[in-house]
This record gives C-alpha cells, structure tokens and sequence, in this order.
C-alpha cells in the first residue's frame, strides 16, 4: 500500500514500526515472565508460557502487518501446509541474511510452534528483547572452546547438559527448536576459507542440532528443512526495511527422524558423531540442489 513511497522513507517508518511493535509486546510478556518466575506451580507456568508465546506471535502477527503495508515483495512459499501446530519439531535452515528469522517467522507464524533459538549467554543482557527471549524459554547457552576443555576437563559434557536443562522446558508446550548449522551467514569469502563441497551452501556443524536430538530424541520426531532463496541476492536488514526485497522464495520439507540418531551423547560417541555428520550431509547436499533450483541457475 505505502511500496510507492521513496526506500529511505519507508526504511525510516519501519524502524519506527518495528520498534513501537517490539517495545509494546515486550512489556506485555513481562507480565507473565515475572509471574511464571516467582511463582513456583508447574500448571501456572506451562499457563503463563502459553500466553507468553500467545504475546510472541502477536507481535509476529504486527511485524508481518507493517511488511504488507510497506512491501512490494513477491512471496513463494511451499510446503507451509505441512506444519502442525501440535508438534515438535527441530528447524533447519540456511543462513544468508537477518532477514531470514523475519521471514520464517512470518511464514510459520500461527502454523507451527513459535521458533526458538539457541542464544549465547551473553545475549540475555541485549536491551528490552534479552529479558523476551528469557521469558519465552530461549534457551542460554554457555559453549566452551577446544583449549578452554584441555585446561578445564571438568567441564567437559557441560554443554549437553546445559541443552538438556533447557530442552526440559519444552517438554510441556510443543516447539520448534530453531539452529542454523552454517553457524554463520553465508558469504562467498566465507565459502571459498571453508572449501565448501556445496555452491551456495557453508559446510554445516552437527554439534547444536545433535545436542538437540542427544537431550529431546524421544520429543522431537520430525525434521522440518527450511530452504530460503533471495533470487535477486541476499538482502541486508536496512534493505529489508526499505522495502527492497523483490522476491522471496522457501521451500519446506518435513521428513522422520531416524531413531538411531537419537538419546545418544554427541561429545563421546565416535560412530553417532559420524552418522549424525553423515545424515546432515545428505540434508545439505538435498538442499543446495534445491537451491541452485530455485535461483534459476
């Protein structure tokens, strides 16, 4: 409706839109944060985490609202009426620009269960979102480095025990537990430091997504693949705002988890680390065919 005006004046009101949205609904989760925190009834806070995730996906609802309103983009989007909102699922995607959450979001939004991600430790303290995204059971986690282990042994196999701890929470509400495996968005420089095996892919890293199926193997039965095509080239976020995305393209593709790739312990199992590596490979490689289908190349 407001596409005609210049891209500067849309970015602006869409700054001023998203911020609005996410401050009003921020407050409201709040409300039911503090209760769920200081009252110590499991019924009352399976109930204040519905309605926290009921405030999420208004706030989703308003984001996409404003991104009608300003937006030109075409949307191409299959696969979406395959989502339940009475499951669990563990989400896979690649990664090319922010711009890729606002967009699962809008498209899962009231489909599925509200997506969630695995935040650094750090991250909780980001301004008016990091005290949402704890409210809304996102999991914190606290990774360790190679050297860091060498030196502190006995803090080895507290990363999965940090996921199981979190992972508990969503034992009650169904969820789709969010990880891009790329670890990073993609960028040709990046591609070719890795010697990536795939076009437009990053290799992916097993270790979030087996921690997820190590802690919830017997929640989580299905895998929804996400892939996320920009055909006119990955947007920054001010061009996202700007109403510069001309189109966007996913496909999603829901497959069984195998079994054996479950309740099993990533860090110390040789033969699951490399049949867990071997089945995301198969995904990946599925997924950059898919890829180089939908760019048109």
């Amino acid at each position: 409706m407001l596409s005609f005006l210049p891209a500067p004046v849309i970015g602006v009101i869409n700054s001023i839109l998203l911020g609005i949205n996410t401050l009003v609904w921020c407050v409201l989760l709040y409300i039911p944060a503090i209760l769920k925190l200081i009252i110590p009834i499991h019924g009352f806070r399976v109930l204040c985490t519905k309605v926290i995730i009921a405030i999420a996906e208004t706030w989703v609802a308003c984001n996409t609202g404003w991104m009608k309103l300003t937006h030109g983009t075409k949307w191409e989007v299959q696969g979406a009426d395959k989502l339940k909102r009475e499951s669990w699922y563990l989400v896979l995607a690649n990664h090319q620009s922010w711009v890729d959450i606002f967009a699962m979001q809008r498209v899962f939004n009231r489909r599925a269960p509200f997506l969630k991600f695995f935040l650094k430790q750090q991250l909780i303290w980001v301004p008016v979102i990091g005290l949402a995204w704890w409210g809304l059971d996102f999991p914190f986690m606290k990774r360790y480095t190679r050297e860091y282990l060498i030196k502190h042994p006995e803090k080895r196999g507290e990363d999965l025990r940090s996921t199981r701890r979190a992972c508990e929470k969503f034992r009650y509400t169904p969820v789709s537990v969010m990880n891009f495996v790329e670890g990073t968005r993609f960028s040709q420089a990046k591609h070719d430091k890795q010697k990536s095996p795939y076009q437009h892919l990053l290799t992916p890293k097993a270790g979030g997504a087996a921690f997820v199926l190590d802690a919830m193997g017997d929640s989580i039965q299905t895998l929804v693949d996400v892939t996320i095509a920009y055909p006119d080239g990955a947007p920054t976020f001010w061009e996202f705002l700007c109403g510069r995305v001309g189109e966007v393209k996913m496909e999603i593709h829901t497959h069984d988890i195998p079994d054996e790739l479950k309740g099993r312990d990533y860090s110390t199992d040789a033969e699951h680390r490399r049949n867990v590596k071997n089945w995301l490979a198969e995904q990946w490689q599925a997924k950059d065919e898919r890829l180089e289908r939908m760019l048109g190349r």
